[in-house]
This record gives structure tokens, sequence and C-alpha cells, in this order.
């Protein structure tokens, strides 16, 4: 049975005309309701920069400088982890247009290892990294709005919560609103980043040509030699370039998407990693190691120090470019929701549309929730390595599945096919960052492969067996939402 076969409820279309749950047959009929394509290269290097450019550059310098311990090694982490992202991205190419449809990895897992491991991905996905990326986001942004107001620090998490929790809510809404108003914020948003980041870069520059240069005087001093700890130091870094798979989620959005697609990842991966470097050249050149360490917010401590009177700049700069990266977040990673939804991995009231906004309202809704879920901790740099950890395995199942294909699908058009040495080497690295944290911290990465196996009861039950009285359900559910979003609709 094909995915478009799937998207039938019991067998027949759906009777409202709200929902997209086209099918194979009967296309271009009134009830085939569809995403639209109307996302180009531009929108498409938009999205990526959009969500790798959000707040990981303003939080991860922290958690990699504490790991690694000097400068040095701090600039050549945050070089190899643009250039591992480089190389998975290379890879997602190949799977993107050997398999165009939405869902990124999901879609790649199910064509290559079939329902379980893509239904496990799926659950991972919603249940750890992405509500836990939505949740980093919004108290980066959170923290970020808070900080001038409590210049002495003490931050109040309770306020950091509800802002949080406020942002998340508005750019769910706005997400179901409309997508092209997401998309059309992009623009504005990633001038903020770009602004933001050029004046870290020029900033340190001017201060490093006035001959401060004393923090690069001995640039491996004191480096982290245990390699435990260069792997956690890692899981900053990839957390900052997170995002450079997440166009594969809307293929199906996705004008020309055997052209857009990897000329988009081309294009954004070395602009994101030159970017990043030069900043965290920027940060070294005015703060140190023990500096950075003591601060949350390292951009603002870094305006403070060398902006003066302009210090206040800082502060906006990060809000807007966390807003715009939770913002696009949220509108991908609820098409991979969608898609497992129309797939039967999901409740099928999570893959309905909405005819006249053409959005997946259900799915961020969804997302919403579970996203506010995870504000009961503001400990951000444990989020970080909890869902880096989840994410890593999968990425690396996923590359896994693409030389898999190539064995046992050779037949398949590839438009883009790397070296074999490509993903070799994204697997030997990715394997080592996924095995070697398990020794460092066992209880985050216990709790992640603790509700990677729930799923395997969840899947059984509700999708291999799927007693009746279940199934009853979640029909009666889907038409209750189906109904409630007509008459919405009709007022």
């Amino acid at each position: 049975m094909t995915i478009m076969e799937k998207l039938h409820l019991n067998g027949k279309a759906p009777s409202v005309k709200s929902f997209n749950l086209p099918s194979s047959e009967g296309s271009g009929s009134q009830h085939d309701i569809r995403m639209k394509k109307e996302l180009g290269l531009l929108e498409g290097v938009a999205i990526i920069l959009g969500i790798i450019i959000g707040s990981g550059i303003f939080i991860s310098p922290k958690g990699v400088v504490e790991e690694a311990h000097s400068v040095g090694l701090t600039l050549v982490i945050w070089s190899m982890t643009g250039v591992l992202s480089m190389i998975g991205a290379v890879c997602y190419a190949e799977l993107g247009t050997t398999i165009p449809k939405s869902g990124g990895d999901y879609a790649y897992i199910y064509e290559a290892f079939g329902p379980l491991p893509a239904f496990l991905f799926l659950w991972d996905a919603n249940v750890v990294f992405v509500p836990t990326t939505n949740a980093i986001m919004g108290l980066t942004f959170a923290n970020y709005v808070v900080q001038p107001f409590f210049p002495t620090g003490c931050l109040p998490e309770s306020a950091i919560r509800l802002i949080a929790a406020a942002a998340i809510c508005f750019l769910t809404f706005l997400n179901c609103y409309d997508v092209r108003i997401t998309t059309r914020m992009q623009n504005v948003f990633l001038i903020a980043k770009i602004g933001g980041l050029a004046t870290v870069i020029i900033a340190g520059a001017v201060h490093l040509l006035n001959g401060n240069t004393e923090n690069f005087q001995e640039p491996f001093k004191n480096s982290q030699t245990d390699y435990k700890n260069i792997a956690l130091s890692f899981y900053s870094g990839i957390f900052s370039y997170a995002g450079w798979n997440y166009l594969n989620f809307m293929t199906e959005e996705l004008k020309d998407p055997y052209k857009n697609l990897p000329r988009a990842i081309y294009i954004s991966l070395p602009l994101a990693t030159g970017i990043y470097v030069l900043a965290n050249i920027g940060y070294m050149a005015v703060l140190t190691p023990a500096e950075i360490l003591a601060t949350d917010a390292i951009a603002v401590t870094f305006g403070d120090k060398v902006l003066g009177a302009l210090s206040w700049i800082m502060p906006c700069f990060v809000a807007l470019s966390t807003f715009g990266g939770l913002s696009v977040h949220i509108m991908t990673s609820s098409r991979l929701l969608f898609v497992g939804a129309r797939q039967g991995h999901f409740p099928q009231m999570l893959s309905t549309i909405n005819s006249t906004r053409l959005t997946p309202a259900p799915a961020l809704a969804f997302l919403c929730f579970l996203s506010l879920f995870y504000l009961e901790t503001t400990d951000i740099i444990g989020l970080i390595v909890y869902s880096s950890f989840v994410e890593s395995s999968f990425i690396f199942l996923t590359v896994l599945g693409m030389l898999y294909l190539r064995w046992k699908k050779p037949y398949l058009e590839r438009p883009i096919k790397v070296h074999i040495i490509i993903p070799i080497i994204f697997l030997l690295i990715c394997g080592f960052l996924v095995v070697v944290p398990c020794f460092v911290r066992p209880i985050e990465l216990g709790v992640g492969i603790a509700i990677t196996l729930t799923g395997i009861p969840f899947y059984l039950i509700f999708i291999w067996w799927q007693p009746n009285f279940l199934s009853r359900v979640t029909t009666s559910t889907t038409a209750v939402v189906q109904k409630t979003f007509l008459s919405l609709k009709e007022d």
C-alpha cells in the first residue's frame, strides 16, 4: 500500500472537505486538498539558515568551552561540527532526491528498514527532540528578553517559563493561520540573525586589531584530552547546527525539489559554518573561557564589555534571532508529525489540513502541548545533551539506511549520488558521538533510550494489533475534530 493510499479513512475519502486525506485515486477531485508547493530556493535557504542560526550559537558556546577547556580546541570543535553537518547534509541531499517525500528521516527509515524503526523515530521525534528543541529555543528567547531587566543575575524562572510558553503558543497560532506569513517573516528574522552575529564578528575583529590578543597567545593551553569530554563538547556544537536536515521534512512543499533541495543545502551549510567559526572567534577575542562559563547569556555579556551604550542591541538581536528560529522549527517539525499520522503511525486526526489555510493545525497544536511540557525545567544544557543524543542516534540510522538502500534497491533513481566514502566517514564519526557519551552522561542518555523503548509496546498495540475498540475511538475523535474545524471555518 502506497503512502497516498494510506491517506484514506477506513478505505474511503473523507466526507469533510476541510481536511487533507488524499488518495492515489481520484486525484484532482474536490476532496484532494494538499499543501501548496510555494517554497523556492530562497525560501529553502532561509528555512535552513533560519533553523540553524537560531538559539544555538547564543547558548552552545558555553557548553563547548565547558568540555574543551581551551580557546584553540573550542574553535577546532566548532569547525569540525560544521564539517560533520555538511557531510551529513550531502547524504541527505541524495536521500531527499531519491525519496522525494515529506517527513525527512521518517520517510527514509521507513523505506529502508520498515515501519517499526520509522515509528520509533517518529515517537522519539515528537516525544523527545522536537518539543525539547522548541522548549530550548523558547527558554533562550525568554532569557534574553528578561536579562536586561535583571543585570545582576537571579532571573525569575517562573517569568522565563511564562514568556517561553507565550512565544511557543503565539508562533503555533501563526503557523496554523498562514504558512506564507511564517516564511516571509524569515527574511526579517534572518536579517536580525545575521545582524547579531555580524556585530559579534566585527566587534571581535576590532578588539583584536586594537592589540587585545591575549586570549589567543596560548590557544591550546589546558585543552581537554579525554575523548569522552570531547564527544560531549561535540553535542553542544552539533546542537547549534541542528536543522540542516529539516528542509527534507517539507519536500512536498518545495518547488522543483530535485534542484532546490540540494542547492539550498550546499549554499546554507558552508555559510552557517563560516559564520559560526567567525562568531566564536569574536566571542573568544573579548571573553575569557572563565567569563563564558560564568554567563548564561553570552551575547549580552559580550555586548556589555565592548559595545558600551549600544549594548542593548545584542539582546534585541538575539531575541529576534531565537524567535525566528523557533517559528521555522515549529513549522518544519509539524510536517514530520503530519506525515507520520498520514501514514497511520499517529492518530489520523493529526493528518488533517484546513482547506482555507492549508496548514496542519492539529499537528501544530499537538506539538505545542508537548513543547509546553518540557518547560518544566530550565536546565538548557541538560536538555541539549538529552535531545542531541537521541537525534544523533536516528541520524546515524538514516544514513545507514542510505547505504542499505544502495545495496538492496540499486534500481532506484538517484539524481544525486555521493561517493561511498562520504556516508562511511559520517557513520564512523556519528557512531563515536553516539556511543562514547553513554559512559559520561548515563542518566540523561538512559532516559532517552528508555523513552525509545516505550514506543515498542505502543507500536504493537496501536499500530500492529489495532483492536476494534481503539479503531472506533480514533475514528470518532477524528470526526469530532473535523466537525469542530468545519464549524470554526463556517463561523
